[in-house]
């Protein structure tokens, strides 16, 4: 398999970590180039779940290498609270796990301002998860963040942090009349340790994957949330605080985009949002409450109930275009199996105009209204399917509509349940 970037292509949830630990069989190194501990990507193998923000699920997998690139904002807590979950369950990730020494760190003061901002905004509310990563991206822009390889000198890490919480004290009793309730030594004093466990770890990342690349390792770009969560291309200011397209594959993993050969787009055969923004396919009925508890759809981060609603072509049309996909792999396709008729959205009216390009302008998209197209469902169980023609013919139909919607971009996997091997192989990434 040659090099290839999985992203999601709606807003998140879309089953990426089962894809990329189905991709990973034939990858060497798993790289995560963006995104926080805001995301969760849940993979289960043989009964058990594991759920990973930081590490790069592709880590169950022995003997592959997992780097958590320079695009990310990397909360060192969260991380080795996932080594330890990994080790208690027998996973050994000595020698084969990197975090880059350029990726900026979430502090303790970033989650308070985090919060704070959060429960200023009212009725206007983003739905931040409260991890830190919008203030930790910030610093980042505002070049006053610090980052993983300042731990490397100590003395040098505890000047920048001391003056990094001065800051952040002042502008937090600045703006909210009062101080974050984080004490300056129990702080260093818990990085000192931090820092302790982490050494191993931290490393020129980019260097490491350009050696790989010359040894012809074969790479696969883990991307986190998904398409309308980027911050330049998503439904701002409903967004996240990295982008989330493919082409930052690129920046946050420091190769240069000729390195990539596939683009595989994580699309739900549904569509769920987390938080707020609008949702022109969403079900404030018994038939979104029915996609809601099918699917399992509460967030692996946060608990928070997800939004349902039906597939949205428009938007993943929008996508195949932002990130240039060259296959799409179909999730959840089993949640579906109980349902009477299925609806796609195939253009949105928005003032009486027919559309089929979704708008920029969320002013616009708050006014689409879905036009669908009404398909039979299978009503029975898809276990045992091994192959497309194996699905029931009203599956193998809506599998097929999917695709022509989404300018035939073909289809490489199709989920069929939460495990492992549930999971249909149609085609293979040259």
């Amino acid at each position: 398999m040659a090099n290839a970037v999985i992203v999601g292509t709606q807003w998140g949830d879309e089953g990426k970590a089962k894809v990329i630990d189905y991709l990973t069989e034939k990858s060497d190194i798993i790289i995560r180039f963006q995104g926080g501990a805001n995301a969760g990507h849940t993979v289960i193998v043989d009964g058990k779940k594991f759920v990973f923000h930081l590490v790069p699920s592709g880590i169950i997998s022995p003997e592959k290498i997992c780097i958590v690139a320079n695009g990310v904002v990397f909360d060192a807590e969260q991380f080795l609270f996932e080594i330890d979950e990994l080790t208690e369950n027998g996973i050994d990730v000595t020698g084969r796990l990197f975090i880059s020494d350029l990726a900026h760190l979430v502090l303790p003061g970033h989650k308070s301002i985090d919060n704070q901002i959060e429960s200023n905004m009212g009725t206007s509310k983003i739905g931040t998860t409260g991890r830190g990563i919008g203030p930790a991206y910030a610093d980042k822009v505002s070049r006053t963040g610090l980052r993983v390889g300042d731990l490397v000198d100590w003395d040098s890490f505890c000047t920048k942090f001391i003056h990094h919480y001065s800051q952040k004290k002042n502008l937090f009793k600045k703006l909210y009349g009062t101080s974050p309730d984080l004490d300056e030594q129990e702080m260093l004093d818990r990085y000192k340790s931090i820092r302790t466990r982490l050494l191993p770890y931290i490393t020129d990342t980019a260097y490491y994957i350009y050696n790989a690349l010359q040894q012809n390792k074969r790479l696969l770009f883990e991307g986190a949330q998904g398409t309308f969560l980027d911050i330049d291309h998503g439904t701002y200011p409903f967004v996240t605080s990295s982008n989330t397209i493919s082409g930052c594959a690129s920046t946050g993993s420091g190769v240069g985009p000729g390195v990539i050969n596939h683009v595989v787009g994580i699309v739900k055969c549904y569509t769920t949002r987390v938080g707020n923004g609008p949702f022109p396919t969403e079900l404030h009925d018994s038939t979104g409450e029915k996609l809601q508890k099918a699917g399992g759809e509460f967030g692996a981060t946060t608990g928070r109930t997800r939004r349902c609603g039906w597939f949205d072509s428009v938007m993943v049309r929008k996508s195949v275009q932002l990130n240039g996909l060259t296959h799409l792999a179909l999730t959840k396709l089993d949640v579906l199996n109980d349902f009477d008729t299925i609806k796609i959205c195939t253009h949105y009216e928005i003032d009486g105009e027919v559309i089929e390009q979704f708008p920029t302008n969320i002013a616009q998209l708050e006014k689409a209204v879905p036009v669908y197209e009404t398909m039979p469902g299978w009503k029975c169980d898809l276990k045992g399917c091994t192959s497309i023609a194996d699905l029931p013919p009203a599956a193998q139909a809506y599998v097929a509509k999917l695709c022509e919607l989404c300018y035939d971009v073909p289809v490489l996997i199709i989920s069929i349940g939460p495990e492992r091997t549930e999971t249909i192989k149609v085609k293979s990434l040259s």
